[in-house]
C-alpha cells in the first residue's frame, strides 16, 4: 500500500499537463500590473503636457498683453481651460496662483500649490495679483483629477486627497511687456 502510494506521488511529480497554466496564473498579474502602469504613466503625462501648453500659451498672452485687460482668477482659468482641451470639470478641477515677485527684495514663493479641494464647500483664491507693465510675475496651475486604475500599479501608488484625486502642478515666470 505505501509503495503503491510512493509511486502514485511520484508520477504526479513527473507530470507536466498544468505546468504553462501555473507560469501564466504566476506571471499574469505581473504583466497586467505593468500594463496598467503604464496607461496610468502615459495619461498623466498627456494631462501634465497639455496643462503646460495651456498655461504657457495664456502666460504669453498675458506677458504681451494682448488678451483681456481685466484679468481674473476665473477668466485666465476658462482660457487655461480652453486652450489645454484635456481638463476634465475645469471649474471644479483646477485652481490658478499669481503673486508678483520683487527681484531685488527676493522672498519665495510658497511652495506648496494652491490646489482645489472639494471636500471643503468655500475656498476663496489664495493669491492672485495682477501684475504691471515690467513687473516679474509668478503664476502656478494646479489641476487634479481621478487616475484611470486608482488602486492598481502606478495609480494605486501616487499620493491622493480624500476624495481620491491627484495633483499636477504647471508654473510659469514672466515680465510683464510694457505697455
Amino acid at each position: 500500500m505505501i509503495s503503491r502510494a510512493k509511486h502514485c506521488l511520484r508520477q504526479f511529480r513527473m507530470r507536466e499537463d498544468g505546468n504553462s497554466t501555473v507560469e501564466f496564473a504566476i506571471v499574469i498579474p505581473a504583466f497586467i500590473m505593468i500594463l496598467m502602469s503604464t496607461v496610468e504613466l502615459g495619461m498623466i503625462n498627456l494631462r501634465h503636457s497639455q496643462l503646460e501648453r495651456a498655461l504657457d500659451g495664456t502666460v504669453r498672452t498675458i506677458r504681451l498683453g494682448t488678451g483681456d485687460e481685466n484679468l481674473s482668477h476665473d477668466n485666465l482659468r476658462d482660457e487655461i481651460c480652453t486652450r489645454s482641451g484635456f481638463i476634465d470639470e475645469c471649474e471644479s478641477s483646477l485652481r490658478l496662483e499669481m503673486v508678483r515677485i520683487d527681484p531685488f527684495a527676493w522672498t519665495p514663493v510658497d511652495p506648496t500649490p494652491d490646489c482645489v479641494n472639494r471636500i471643503e464647500d468655500v475656498q476663496p483664491v489664495r493669491t492672485f495679483e495682477n501684475g504691471q507693465s515690467n513687473e516679474l510675475m509668478f503664476i502656478r496651475a494646479c489641476m487634479k483629477f481621478n487616475p484611470i486604475f486608482p488602486t492598481w500599479g502606478l495609480g494605486g501608488s501616487l499620493s491622493k486627497d480624500g476624495d481620491g484625486r491627484i495633483n499636477l502642478i504647471a508654473s510659469s515666470a514672466f515680465v510683464q511687456e510694457p505697455r
